[in-house]
């Protein structure tokens, strides 16, 4: 059985206060790397808060953790952030692009702010986060773009998260192709249906159907993703590229 180590590592997850992006930034710092955990500082304070508590939580894991808040919609936010992991850290070895938001609605019934709110964070979000990470990222580093197999069935009521999904996995094409010379890999994965907060925003009867579709009869488990992204940025996947993960469950 492989066990991956990240010590020396610099890891950062985008989005990973809470849900997904917070069992994948766990699942690092259990393989002993340094954690630069990412909120956005919402109104609420809840994402703050939830983010101190998980640096509570992986702390106590005897590993390095560092807070930083930064809206991924906002170029300029993001291009500061990673100035400042450059000058606090010397650069970065792992980039998680997780950070995002559901708006579920019908073409008919979805506003243009709902349509905007997911393009921005979703895919805005990643193309930033890639653009400005990829200058300090070392030679050699990893990204590990979050899509969804949304963007590649494309589910009812998803219009605006399909399309940034689907972007996000081109743009994981390209990015393979640009990077390819500093040996700097790009991968996706492409969770299905994963027990996070986010699902419950999805009607019960939506999840109903859903659930019903899944050929293991259940809806997967952040710690399933989490290993998954592990591997694409272990050197154990040094030759793996451009590619997508579906995590489903059997699901397509």
């Amino acid at each position: 059985m492989i066990q991956f180590n990240f010590q020396q590592k610099t890891v950062l997850v985008t989005g990973s206060s809470r849900g997904m992006g917070a069992a994948i930034l766990e699942a690092f710092a259990r393989a002993g790397a340094t954690c630069l955990l990412h909120y956005f500082n919402d109104t609420s304070g809840q994402n703050r808060h939830d983010a101190e508590q998980l640096a509570a939580k992986l702390t106590a894991l005897k590993v390095p953790v560092h807070l930083y808040d930064a809206d991924v919609r906002k170029a300029d936010e993001i291009q500061s952030l990673m100035q400042k992991v450059q000058a606090n850290h010397g650069g970065l070895d792992v980039l998680v692009n997780n950070a995002g938001v559901i708006r579920d609605r019908t073409v008919k019934k979805m506003t243009l702010e709902e349509w905007h709110a997911v393009i921005q964070t979703n895919l805005d979000g990643v193309f930033y986060c890639s653009k400005f990470g990829a200058d300090v990222l070392r030679d050699g580093g990893r990204v590990v773009n979050i899509a969804s197999i949304s963007g590649v069935v494309g589910f009812h009521g998803q219009a605006n998260y399909a399309s940034a999904k689907a972007g996000v996995i081109a743009l994981t094409k390209v990015l393979a192709k640009e990077l390819a010379r500093r040996n700097i890999t790009v991968n996706a994965v492409a969770p299905g249906v994963i027990q996070t907060p986010m699902i419950g925003e999805i009607k019960p009867e939506v999840m109903n159907y859903y659930q019903q579709q899944i050929p293991l009869g259940r809806v997967g488990r952040p710690e399933e993703v989490a290993v998954a992204v592990l591997f694409l940025a272990s050197e154990e996947a040094s030759y793996i590229t451009g590619a997508t993960l579906p995590i489903t469950g059997g699901w397509f």
